[in-house]
């Protein structure tokens, strides 16, 4: 079943049409509603093109939290071979916000480290919706450790509305690390790769972004609060979300220009929830690109140049 979007409803009318008339001629093989459906299919086409040419910084919040878009696990899956989960950060216990582990990826050894959402109502409760407590960026910081050790390059896959905020999570230090995290992504001599394959909230996205390259999917978004949560702070109105969302500047071609982000990966129309294997085939293209931009470097260069990035960030503005 699909989802559709608030403002998609002018396309869920169109395309319900359409799947209702096919609906009718798989019941009564002697109607011939052929010509009336490619009809409805050519309107749908241009409902979907015009709605997405230009989206707004809340409805693109809107597509990077869709359910059905590719999670971290999905990726995983179709990217990556000899996958082993490593669970755990041998202080508290598995978080499984946060998954990880080794792999290969077209052959390479890597680690690869990511936010997972869940797909369902129990996978996303058991996933915590991907916020991620204290004990998922311990054990982040143990396989970039491990990735350091063994000369293994980091890749990230960021999905997620930001670091847990509940009172466990509080105590048991989740700023602390967060900050540590944050903290080994600078510190590793291997390259890292950040992918944000959705949402990207606040320093629970960061301590898994702070790498050498940051890509976006065209439709993710990437900020230090949730546009909502701005809302209620500036306006005491969380419905005021939309003007927040363009004050924030969270999409990806606003972090293009500011210098946050160093690549943009196209989505396929619609968003990717809409052809998945395209998207999630895109994306490792992207990741190959740029691991083998960083391969040359000594891991002396790696942090130096990882440094000099985020000393300078924000020297350029929206106008540059």
């Amino acid at each position: 079943m699909t989802h559709y979007l608030d403002f998609e409803r002018p396309l869920a009318e169109i395309e319900g049409k359409a799947e209702e008339l096919r609906a009718m001629a798989r019941t009564n093989e002697e109607m011939d509603i052929e010509q009336e459906a490619a009809a409805l299919d050519r309107k749908a086409s241009d409902i979907l093109k015009d709605l997405y040419k230009a989206l707004t910084p809340w409805r693109k919040c809107q597509v990077a939290r869709h359910p059905d878009r590719p999670h971290c696990k999905d990726y995983i899956e179709a990217l990556f071979t000899e996958y082993t989960p490593l669970a755990g950060d041998r202080s508290f216990g598995d978080d499984h916000a946060v998954m990880g582990g080794l792999a290969r990826f077209n052959d390479r050894p890597v680690v690869v480290i990511g936010h997972e959402k869940g797909n369902d109502t129990q996978s996303r409760i058991a996933r915590n919706f991907g916020m991620a407590r204290p004990e998922g960026y311990r054990k982040a910081i143990r396989l970039m450790d491990m990735a350091d050790r063994f000369g293994l390059p980091v890749v990230s896959l960021v999905d997620t509305p930001g670091a847990y905020p509940g009172k466990g999570a509080e105590e048991r230090g989740q700023s602390e690390a967060i900050a540590r995290s944050t903290e080994k992504c600078l510190q590793i001599s291997v390259p890292l790769v950040s992918v944000i394959i959705g949402e990207g909230g606040s320093g629970g996205a960061v301590a898994f972004a702070t790498g050498d390259r940051l890509a976006m999917l065209e439709h993710s978004v990437y900020s230090v609060i949730s546009p909502e949560g701005c809302a209620s702070i500036l306006w005491k109105d969380a419905e005021k979300m939309r003007e927040a969302a363009e004050a924030l500047r969270l999409t990806a071609q606003d972090l293009i220009k500011l210098g946050v982000a160093d690549r943009v990966i196209p989505e396929p129309l619609g968003g990717a929830h809409r052809d998945s294997d395209a998207a999630i085939t895109s994306v490792g293209s992207m990741i190959e690109t740029l691991l083998t931009e960083l391969s040359g470097l000594s891991g002396e260069d790696l942090v130096a140049q990882r440094r000099r990035k985020y000393l300078t960030m924000g020297a350029r503005g929206l106008a540059a």
